[in-house]
């Protein structure tokens, strides 16, 4: 008996930490589950055992996964079961730190040992390639953000786990900050974004643009919250210090008429993290690194009821602030992760999500491509 894992609203509370998914879900999904026929591959992990787990490109930001797996560990969630990385060097350097084992590809580590799901944070350029031979040989993967170069390989992806049963997540880590999570609670009818996504010029990431880099990430939760068809992009970018796009600013408008606008830059001075959005009677900031949140909302009854002397307009304004709870944001992501492939429910992100915030980049990336070509600049980032 196959369980449905196609609507996760069944199973998820908006603003609920993902630690707690799996607890609350389980002992549903346990009465359905026949004994009869084995639900997948890894029937196992669908009991109390520990998820053995494996990061997959320890560089910049794996290297990270393998520190809060080795947290979960210490916890008894996982087993940190492998890195993997073609650096023999730093796999092993960071195998020894977190005390398991190093291998230079996903092949030798599925000779030598069992795992049952892993982090894929190699370069952009190489996703698809790892994670499909991870779920072909029956392990679940977390796929970092952008989930492919292209939309023929996020296509593959969604292919792939769909052949082998496989839970397949994407990392968009912003889903997951705290801040993002109490935002949400709120939103009713957005009709107007403002964001800025500005860091400071640095080696990591320079085989994707900037727009696929640091953009997607608010790509993907302006389109969450927006929750409407995409109308039109104008954009304009430009390399700067690299060879691809490294500054771009876009203008999205939605079918809904909301409109959003996106500013990233990886050659600033200082860096910011921040969302703004508006919606009827009231102004929502969203501040990504200090996870907090501010609601401006306008006394309703007060409006309606009488006429309001200008010098009293200020009065209306009733500043709130959300409750929010302050975690890191990784490893509400990895524990997201982890219940999934626990429960064999739905993950927080689906492929599907990851491919609609790439559609929406790689839109982006050709405006500002006509953008350039317009303007006779001689300049390409592709």
């Amino acid at each position: 008996m196959r369980v449905d894992i196609s609507d996760v609203n069944k199973f998820f509370v908006p603003g609920e930490h993902f630690c707690d998914i799996g607890r609350r879900t389980h002992a549903r999904l346990q009465s359905q589950v026949s004994s009869s026929a084995p639900f997948c591959e890894n029937q196992s992990i669908v009991s109390e055992q520990k998820i053995r787990v494996a990061v997959v490109g320890v560089g910049a930001f794996g290297r990270n996964h393998a520190r809060v797996y080795h947290e979960l560990q210490q916890e008894g969630l996982v087993d940190l079961a492998a890195i993997v990385d073609a650096d023999e060097s730093r796999a092993q350097s960071l195998a020894a730190q977190f005390n398991t084992q190093a291998f230079p590809s996903v092949e030798a580590m599925a000779s030598a040992t069992q795992v049952d799901a892993a982090s894929v944070a190699v370069p952009t350029t190489h996703h698809v390639d790892v994670a499909v031979e991870l779920m072909q040989r029956g392990i679940d993967v977390l796929i970092e953000k952008p989930i492919a170069p292209t939309l023929e390989g996020a296509d593959t992806l969604i292919r792939t786990a769909q052949q082998h049963g496989r839970i397949a997540m994407v990392g968009h880590l912003e889903r997951f900050n705290p801040a993002v999570q109490a935002a949400l609670r709120v939103v009713t009818r957005p009709m107007f974004f403002e964001v800025h996504r500005l860091s400071i010029f640095g080696p990591r990431a320079l085989d994707v643009d900037v727009v696929l880099d640091l953009m997607i990430h608010d790509l993907d939760i302006v389109l969450t919250m927006a929750k409407s068809p995409v109308k039109e992009v104008r954009a304009v970018g430009l390399p700067i210090l690299s060879g691809k796009v490294d500054i771009g600013n876009v203008r999205v408008e939605f079918e809904s008429g909301c409109v959003a606008n996106f500013t990233a830059s990886r050659v600033s001075t200082e860096r910011v993290r921040k969302l703004r959005f508006f919606q009827p009677r009231e102004y929502v900031s969203v501040d990504y690194s200090r996870q907090d949140v501010l609601v401006l909302a306008v006394d309703s009854d007060l409006v309606g009821s009488q006429a309001v002397a200008p010098e009293n307009l200020a009065g209306l304004i009733q500043p709130k602030k959300p409750p929010v709870q302050q975690q890191e944001p990784l490893r509400a992501e990895l524990s997201g992760f982890i219940g999934a492939v626990r429960t064999r429910n739905s993950p927080p992100v689906t492929l599907q999500d990851g491919r609609r915030a790439l559609d929406l980049a790689l839109q982006i990336l050709s405006a500002m491509e006509q953008h350039r070509q317009s303007l006779h600049l001689g300049v390409s980032a592709k």
